[in-house]
């Protein structure tokens, strides 16, 4: 395993650490090296719920937000950066108030989610910031000032709202909106009843307009692994008949099989497509369906997940293409056929 930025920084003297009584880790991935941090208390913050539940496995006081009364608590931060520039800027100034004067900010990441531009936006905003490059990526970190630039505040991020209402929190899928993928699945999804769930739900949108159009579905469980993507879900789904669960859609376990089951699947893990995800999810609704129930998928037209859903279901057809997208009807999950 290639060993974090920081440990190759503290080996070559790049980078030297005081004695330490408390440390955030603002984007805790559960693979993080930080036996570096020795005895120091350890406070995480993760939304994302794979890695929330393997830094919770690793016996680490772990948060999906930064409680607010952490406040002048800690001697360092590590702040991982995000692929969306607004929410890395976000979680560093939020870090940056929970530090005590005088710690020490740290912020890493790779170039292929935008590091070069936090570092610049770092470097006109702080004095003394040091750089440390290897492994495709960066490791930034500076001392905080005792009085923090009007800029921290303007960094804190909010959520916003789309023209029709939605609460979107930052750097979420579709930040700007629900997305034509979205809006093909529900203007085209046949009658659906029973028991529904949503694979990664998002902030709520075709769970919200699915709802209101469709008198027969008795509950409609929405599944996201972001934890700030599901809490606006929450306050953009007023529908009674809507649950709510924070977990990873690929290993949710429910109360039982559904009649249908919608999805837009994720693809990205950083600003490169993985196709994996969507096939991950497309297996997970084979898992989840009661052996009459349907599967609907929307997904770019250039995703190679044809072969996925002939591997987890034994019928399906084509419901659309349109606009760039392809909306998928599949039937008969072999998942529930053999589980029998």
């Amino acid at each position: 395993m290639t060993p974090d930025r920081w440990i190759s920084a503290l080996e070559q003297n790049a980078l030297s650490l005081p004695p330490l009584s408390a440390v955030l880790i603002y984007g805790a991935s559960g693979d993080m090296q930080l036996d570096v941090f020795g005895q120091a208390r350890l406070l995480a913050v993760q939304g994302f719920y794979p890695d929330h539940a393997r830094v919770v496995a690793r016996g680490i006081d772990v948060h999906p937000d930064l409680p607010a009364d952490a406040v002048d608590a800690f001697d360092l931060a590590l702040v991982a950066a995000h692929k969306s520039k607004k929410l890395t800027l976000s979680r560093i100034a939020k870090s940056l108030m929970a530090l005590r004067k005088g710690g020490i900010l740290m912020v890493d990441g790779a170039k292929t989610i935008g590091i070069e531009s936090i570092l610049k936006a770092l470097k006109s905003t702080f004095d003394g910031v040091e750089v440390f490059s290897k492994s495709h990526g960066k490791l930034i970190w500076f001392v905080r000032p005792d009085v923090l630039p009007q800029t921290c505040a303007e960094w804190v991020g909010s959520a916003t709202k789309t023209e029709d209402g939605h609460i979107v929190p930052i750097g979420s899928f579709s930040a700007d909106g629900p997305d034509q993928g979205s809006e093909i699945l529900i203007a085209l999804a046949p009658k659906l009843k029973g028991r529904v769930a949503d694979l990664g739900a998002g902030w709520g949108y075709i769970a919200a307009h699915i709802l209101d159009e469709q008198d027969s579905i008795e509950t409609l469980d929405l599944i996201e692994a972001d934890h700030a993507a599901l809490e606006a879900a929450r306050q953009n789904v007023g529908d009674p008949r809507a649950r709510f669960f924070w977990a990873d859609a690929t290993a949710f376990k429910p109360d039982a099989l559904y009649d249908a089951i919608l999805c837009n699947p994720p693809f990205h893990t950083s600003r490169a497509a993985d196709p994996a995800l969507g096939q991950a999810f497309i297996s997970a609704a084979s898992r989840l369906l009661k052996p009459s129930g349907q599967f609907l998928m929307v997904a770019n037209r250039h995703l190679p997940y044809e072969s996925a859903l002939k591997a987890n279901f034994s019928t399906g057809r084509m419901l659309a293409e349109m606009q760039g997208y392809k909306l998928y009807q599949a039937g008969k999950p072999k998942a529930a056929r053999s589980a029998r």
